[in-house]
């Protein structure tokens, strides 16, 4: 780690509150250049402190930076992680205020729920499959907290990968009944398509995403407990809305969900 623990408590007091009121900043490395993935994650971590104190519940866990294309392009061997406090949670079907927000963005995704703890190091896909209690689409609403979404990947990470809101809602699905790599998606703007996709754009298999997490938090001395809900990270390029959207998520064989923007 390169920076003093004041400092990390410092840049997760202002990424947090610019999360909370809805101000964009200036990402984080251009006065902390040298800061690296142990900072990172520290300031994420501080950020999670911050809010466990203020009484919220930490509901989740989230993967980004989930295709290996996008990894090389950036430059990274592994995805980045994030979590999801019980404000994030909106019902299926219900609205979500643009006002909160900076300038949001829609990912569809396809969530893992937990029926067993999973730790690495060692975890693979069929470790994933086998604690997995069920699986559902999921949107989740990302909203960088960062300037005109000029950011680098270390400065998305203290920010808790862009973290923001998410919709769980259709059919609860039974993995062992459903081959998650052809699993088909289609997002929908106010009633029109704008994304197509497969569960095979997340690392070839969304279950090596949660496999991959479990291996990380594992370096770390942590698990992912039974009941977590996972989002495996973003099937096509994330699209933005505005309010007055409506936004609809179709997954082969697990129905669909949706969400409003006022």
């Amino acid at each position: 780690m390169k920076l003093a623990q004041e400092v990390i408590e410092q840049l997760a007091i202002r990424l947090e509150n610019c999360e909370l009121q809805a101000q964009d900043t200036p990402k984080i490395t251009d006065d902390h250049p040298d800061m690296d993935w142990d900072d990172a994650y520290a300031i994420q971590d501080e950020i999670k402190r911050r809010k466990i104190a203020r009484g919220a519940r930490i509901v989740g866990l989230k993967a980004g930076l989930t295709s290996h294309a996008k990894m090389k392009q950036m430059g990274v061997e592994t995805p980045v992680f994030g979590f999801l406090a019980d404000y994030f949670s909106v019902a299926d079907g219900g609205e979500i205020d643009t006002g909160k927000l900076i300038h949001p963005k829609v990912e569809p995704e396809i969530a893992f729920v937990t029926k067993a703890p999973l730790r690495g190091p060692g975890c693979h896909i069929a470790a994933v499959l086998a604690a997995t209690d069920f699986v559902i689409p999921a949107i989740e609403i990302i909203d960088s907290r960062y300037r005109d979404f000029k950011f680098d990947l270390k400065s998305v990470v203290a920010d808790n990968c862009s973290s923001s809101r998410f919709v769980v809602g259709g059919r609860m699905g039974d993995v062992a009944g459903l081959d998650l790599r052809t699993t088909g998606i289609v997002l929908e703007k106010n009633g029109e398509p704008v994304a197509f996709g497969a569960g095979a754009a997340v690392l070839g298999h969304p279950a090596a995403a949660v496999a991959m997490l479990a291996n990380m938090l594992g370096e770390r001395g942590e698990e992912i407990p039974a009941g977590t809900l996972i989002l495996s990270g973003g099937i096509t390029e994330a699209v933005a809305v505005q309010a007055g959207d409506a936004v609809t998520l179709r997954v082969q064989g697990l129905g669909s969900t949706s969400v409003r923007f006022r």
